[in-house]
């Protein structure tokens, strides 16, 4: 199962802010990230350096680089845009992380 991770940053005082929206996801943008192939999505906060950490768990027959073009992720992006850095395209600005160490259960 392919894992992706990528780092963000939110701006200063946004983090109550995030986790709102965050549990208030839409559920049209739950089921756009299930039907790319994203079996469980977990994001995590340091609230020193404001960093985000997500991790997704994919699908073998992911289609996660198809999800930038639609309408759903594009208004996601750009109502996320005012409390974190972004790119021009109102996408989160994000850092990829390189796996460096893995635990697997025991067999």
């Amino acid at each position: 199962m392919p894992i992706h991770a990528v780092r963000m940053t939110l701006y200063p005082g946004q983090e109550a802010e995030y986790q709102r929206r965050h549990d208030a996801i839409w559920p049209e943008l739950v089921e756009a990230l299930r039907e790319a192939g994203i079996e469980e999505y977990r994001i995590f906060l340091d609230p020193q350096s404001r960093h985000l950490f997500a991790i997704m768990w994919l699908a073998e027959d992911h289609h996660v680089d198809d999800l930038p073009a639609l309408p759903v992720m594009q208004r996601w992006w750009n109502a996320m845009a005012d409390i974190m850095d972004t790119e021009s395209d109102a996408s989160p600005q994000s850092v990829v992380l390189e796996e460096v160490f893995t635990l697997r259960p025991k067999e």
